[in-house]
């Protein structure tokens, strides 16, 4: 059932959201050759407990750390450990926070040190189709109108939408209805209204699609190994554009 939000409980989301988006601003220098991933996660949990939150993720279906923290050809829901990020890595952090039971949940990837063009190019590919699907998360639309502007927008720069994973709507809980995928045709699904909260989330590849998960059980990576990247943002419907509650 997708849950429509009143303007007490967007008030909430939008504090969650605002402690991920700082929660970034005090990671973000920190990426750097040398750093392991444990200590971002360290550092991310101390910063959301302080401004009286709590992470959205730790402890969410057995998950053991704060941050998802994946690495290069790591998609998503790779677990934070003793791993020392290397210069040309890139790195997707996905991050969630909790106040007064709703949810803020957001992903970027960063780079580490001096990265290859490609990988550049696989970062702002991924962040533009992120934006290209917001754009259509608007009163009236059909779901997947977001999911086809996403794809259209990574195809057309000859990368790859991950199907296996998708957006999803969020509030009282970190997945709620409607699932989002980030491809398929427009015109399809239950039409946006006011009030509604997603999470869009393009996770987007180099080579081809298709993923596996690691024994970990967690760790998902791509099956060709080649890189991936992960961007994402809360965001409400409104009588306007779409609000992005995870942006400073």
């Amino acid at each position: 059932m997708i849950t429509i939000k009143n303007e007490r409980e967007l008030n909430y989301m939008r504090d969650a959201g605002r402690v991920v988006a700082q929660t970034f601003v005090e990671i973000k220098d920190m990426v750097k050759p040398g750093v392991t991933t444990k200590e971002l996660d360290l550092k991310a949990e101390d910063f959301i407990i302080s401004k009286g939150a709590k992470p959205a993720f730790k402890g969410y279906g057995g998950f053991p750390a704060t941050l998802c923290t994946s690495v290069n050809e790591q998609v998503v829901h790779g677990i934070p450990g003793l791993r020392k990020l290397e210069n040309g890595d890139i790195i997707s952090i996905d991050c969630g926070a909790v106040i007064n039971g709703f949810v803020g949940d957001s992903a970027i990837t960063l780079p580490v040190g001096e990265i290859s063009q490609q990988a550049w190019d696989l970062l702002k590919v991924t962040e533009q189709s992120l934006y290209a699907g917001i754009a259509q998360a608007v009163e009236g639309n059909r779901l997947t109108d977001v999911s086809h502007a996403i794809q259209q927008w990574v195809e057309k720069h000859n990368m790859s939408v991950v199907r296996d994973y998708v957006g999803h709507g969020i509030g009282s809980k970190i997945h709620e209805d409607p699932q989002i995928p980030n491809f398929g045709p427009p015109g399809r699904g239950p039409r946006l209204k006011k009030g509604m909260t997603l999470a869009i989330e393009p996770m987007v590849n180099l080579g081809t699609f298709e993923v596996r998960t690691l024994p970990d059980n967690w760790t998902v990576v791509t099956l060709d190994g080649k890189l991936s990247a992960h961007f994402e943002h809360t965001i409400a419907i409104t009588d306007d554009t779409p609000e992005i509650l995870t942006k400073i």
